[in-house]
């Protein structure tokens, strides 16, 4: 089924993919199956030299239509079905690649914030894409919501990434506290932007997003780098998904009252459009 790495993998998001209909969990599983493909690749034990390989096999894979690949079939399904622009998949590609070298180091806001839209705001736009939301403003907003949930893994991911020579923040809490603090505005700017989603879709975002929020204060109840890397990957425990999902329920109705959407974030894309021409995406 193609759910099955969903619910592996991305416990937060299958968590909330019980409120999408059939169909559009079996699109989004198979944009996730897409996504989880290529940070396989990176994220494997191969050598560096042989990562580079299987992933230049991939993308030339998937330029190429080859149809026999059937994530790349279904990749290709979703792109012609649901509007998505080919620009965004390739700059997911861009993003996954700056993680194929010996040593990564992102020294600049600019860079980071980059960074998280290629490897996960192109995700939040093309989930947008699936879900029917037409809106441009709303768009922009799906971008923050992927850029807010990408600053939650790293600092999830310190260690994991120290491991792996990657360093996306500075290894110390202080960083780690910082960039909850960022990840916080791109949750709030991404907020009014879900009253744009279908009906029928609307709920299972707003989950995900609490419930993915909520990382970050679990994170932030370590209170020191020691406790921090004791703490193994942190997740959000079964009865806190729970109150969240309630708590959902209020963001439901809140959102029924939004009328005009005005997005109200163009500061941090004003820095992003210094590398992406976002009019190409939306």
């Amino acid at each position: 089924m193609k759910s099955n790495l969903l619910k592996k993998h991305a416990k937060s998001f299958y968590w909330a993919s019980f409120f999408l209909s059939r169909n559009t969990l079996n699109k989004c599983s198979s944009l996730y199956n897409f996504c989880r493909t290529l940070d396989d690749i990176v994220d494997g034990d191969d050598d560096l030299s042989t990562k580079k390989k299987i992933f230049s096999k991939f993308k030339k894979d998937f330029e190429n239509k080859n149809l026999d690949n059937q994530i790349i079939k279904d990749m290709w399904s979703l792109i012609d079905s649901d509007g998505i622009s080919y620009k965004i998949v390739i700059d997911l590609f861009d993003g996954v690649e700056t993680d194929l070298v010996e040593k990564v180091v992102i020294n600049s806001k600019k860079d980071l914030i980059v960074y998280s839209y290629r490897v996960a705001g192109t995700v939040g736009l093309m989930m947008s894409k699936i879900m029917k939301v037409k809106n441009k403003e709303a768009l922009k907003g799906a971008i923050d919501l992927g850029i807010a949930m990408q600053l939650t893994n790293i600092a999830r991911d310190v260690c994991e990434d120290k491991a792996r020579n990657r360093q996306y923040i500075e290894q110390d809490f202080s960083s780690i506290r910082a960039i909850i603090n960022e990840s916080q505005s791109f949750y709030e700017k991404s907020f009014k932007s879900i009253s744009s989603i279908p009906v029928k879709s609307r709920f299972s975002v707003i989950v995900a997003r609490r419930v993915y929020r909520k990382i970050g204060d679990y994170i932030l109840k370590q209170n020191n780098i020691d406790n921090y890397n004791k703490a193994g990957k942190i997740y959000v425990p079964i009865y806190e998904k729970v109150i969240q999902t309630f708590l959902s329920i209020i963001d439901f109705i809140k959102l029924l009252f939004i009328k005009n959407l005005n997005y109200d974030n163009q500061l941090n894309h004003n820095i992003l459009e210094q590398e992406i021409n976002l009019n190409e995406r939306i």
